[in-house]
């Protein structure tokens, strides 16, 4: 009996998802718990394992569709079922129609063609002798139209099956639109920076021996002599070569908010094509079998702005494809590396470190005056943000705390810490256990609140949201039961949660179900700020920056005096609804007091 592939739910609140990418092709034999496909949802981008072996007989959602939870995927064919051949079929039928109209190519019709194609010739029906059309698919529910942001091949150039002809964009998704079959880009229907209805013809797809007509000039001529023999055998050579330094050259900037110093090195970008004829045929090898070519154009356009050669990576996705943290990873380690060798020339020379500031001048984003679509997640996180505003009544309180005991407790060990624990050891466990300490004390701060049931509910476990910087935007995993581990144990925790995140491999289960979330602004320098609770919670912490600044203490033998003291600033939002400004004012006074007492020798063996 053929089993049915559906889309499972990925998370709380997650109604649908987008094929991502199809691991596997019709016809293929797939195993039981094998990777199937890849999908993304505003929470999660994860993979889909088989349900049961046998043959993927029929492929139903295409890849950058939607589909919502529970509805089918795909069909596997059972081991006894001939799906096998069902699949094929129309591949070979393909090549059979495109392997006819080349014998009349070197033909009489060759100089008779192009007067008859001066007419709609190469807009005849999908599948003619003619040529193929290329169409806008359905890019997600709700999705009419598309945008073509660029074209990856010109009238005349070759192309294979699935091989990138251009990229598009809509309110839901960027992403590279194969070619259909083999053969010559006749004709571009729709130029760069049009848009196209859902279904509308974008470009026609011929064999070569049409696409002197589509150009309508002697030159191509001897090409169409030349290239129906070795069509198959010039897969490897020519059309990835050109596809891949077209694609870098011209980075047409990301959807994500792009960081500063994305525009330092973006300059160089322009001069990386300049010698792509070798890289190109070195990528295949760089990226690994199978998915050698496939590179998404959010990760081409990141590695154009970041200064990163593609040929250089290894990838560390699916089959070796090279993902956006890939790219991330590479420029911070190039961004390291030129800052270690620039560190010695402001110590060589006092003058030159005065006029390093006039050189090193940032230039402006290339982002300034753009208008561009939000990219899913970022559509998610703002409708929740103003959704948490709506529901709940929100208000801040801040106090001022000394953390200098424990500055110098973690100096003491933070490099026994690193060498028995596998992490290093920074200001945020020390929050988070005293956090998790005084959430039991004060349970208000660690409850919800359903107003149409005129219920609170205050709850019997500390489950500790983290919000983390992703590259895709702000995700906040939780450390479930975090009231049960230790200082070691949450900063494993911690930096494993963080890791996982930031490279897409944290599951829909370790997202949801935060009963009160951290979040650390002051690791980019903000002394505090005001943060929104993450529904349906009641309390969020904000963090500020760790700063070393002269406070007046108390001291026993002096009495006032003016002193070095490690500072930071923590601020309490909270929903007033049911906890009030009293019960907000004692948890952070727990809170000062557990942090500035710095008791924490035990936890780090001193």
């Amino acid at each position: 009996m053929p089993t049915s592939v559906t889309m499972p739910r990925l998370g709380e609140s997650v109604t649908e998802g987008t094929v991502t990418r199809w691991l596997k092709q019709e016809g293929e034999r797939v195993e039981i718990d094998e990777p199937l496909l890849e999908v993304s949802t505003d929470k999660v981008d994860t993979e889909i394992p088989s349900p049961a072996a046998g043959v993927l007989s029929r492929i139903v959602v295409g890849e950058d569709e939607t589909a919502e939870v529970g509805s089918e995927l795909a069909v596997i064919a059972g081991e006894g079922e001939d799906a096998g051949s069902s699949a094929p079929a129309p591949a070979q039928e393909q090549e059979q129609a495109q392997e006819e109209p080349e014998p009349p190519a070197p033909t009489t019709p060759s100089t008779e063609k192009p007067v008859e194609e001066e007419a709609p010739a190469p807009q005849t029906a999908s599948g003619s002798a003619e040529g193929t059309e290329v169409t806008m698919p359905a890019l997600g529910e709700s999705v009419t139209e598309g945008t073509v942001t660029r074209w990856l091949k010109a009238v005349g150039d070759t192309v294979e099956v699935d091989e990138p002809l251009l990229e598009v964009s809509t309110d839901k998704v960027d992403t590279e639109i194969p070619s259909p079959v083999a053969g010559t880009l006749l004709e571009i229907r729709v130029p760069e920076d049009e848009t196209a209805e859902v279904g509308g013809v974008l470009a026609i797809v011929g064999s070569a021996s049409s696409a002197p007509a589509a150009e309508s000039k002697p030159a191509p001529a001897p090409q169409v002599e030349s290239k129906p023999a070795p069509q198959v055998e010039s897969k490897p050579a020519p059309a990835p070569q050109q596809a891949q330094p077209k694609a870098e050259s011209a980075p047409v900037g990301e959807s994500y908010a792009t960081p500063a110093p994305a525009a330092e090195t973006k300059q160089p970008a322009p001069s990386a094509p300049a010698q792509p004829a070798a890289p190109a045929a070195e990528t295949v090898k760089a990226n690994g079998a199978g998915d050698a070519g496939y590179v998404t154009p959010l990760v081409r356009k990141l590695a154009a702005e970041k200064g990163v050669d593609l040929a250089s990576l290894t990838g560390t996705g699916v089959g070796g494809r090279i993902r956006k943290q890939d790219v991330l990873d590479a420029a911070e380690k190039a961004a390291a590396a030129k800052a270690q060798a620039a560190a010695p020339a402001p110590a060589a020379a006092a003058p030159a470190a005065a006029e390093a500031p006039a050189k090193a001048k940032a230039e402006p984003s290339p982002l300034r005056g753009r208008t561009e679509k939000l990219t899913r997640i970022r559509a998610t996180i703002a409708r929740r943000m103003v959704e948490s505003l709506q529901i709940s009544a929100q208000l801040t309180t801040v106090v001022e705390v000394d953390v200098t005991k424990i500055a110098t407790l973690r100096n003491k060990a933070k490099a026994d810490f690193q060498a028995k624990h596998g992490v290093k050891l920074t200001f945020l466990p020390f929050f988070a256990l005293a956090t998790v300490e005084a959430l039991q004390q004060h349970p208000v701060v660690n409850s919800s609140i359903d107003v149409e049931a005129g219920t609170v509910t205050y709850h019997g476990a500390e489950h500790l949201g983290i919000a983390v910087d992703a590259p895709k935007g702000l995700v906040v995993p939780v450390i479930k039961d975090a009231g049960d581990l230790n200082l070691a144990g949450l900063a494993k925790r911690i930096a494993d949660l963080a890791d996982r995140t930031r490279n897409n491999k944290i599951g829909p289960d370790e997202i949801g179900g935060g009963t009160f979330t951290l979040t650390n602004t002051g690791s980019r320098g903000a002394l505090f700020d005001t943060p929104i609770i993450n529904q349906p919670q009641v309390g969020i912490l904000g963090l500020g920056a760790v700063v070393k600044r002269p406070v007046i203490v108390n001291d026993p033998n002096l009495g006032e005096i003016i002193a070095p003291r490690s500072m930071v600033y923590l601020a309490l939002s909270y929903d007033h609804r049911i906890v009030d400004g009293a019960d907000a004012a004692r948890f952070l006074g727990t809170l000062k007091e557990r942090l500035e007492a710095g008791h924490f020798e035990a936890d780090l063996g001193l």
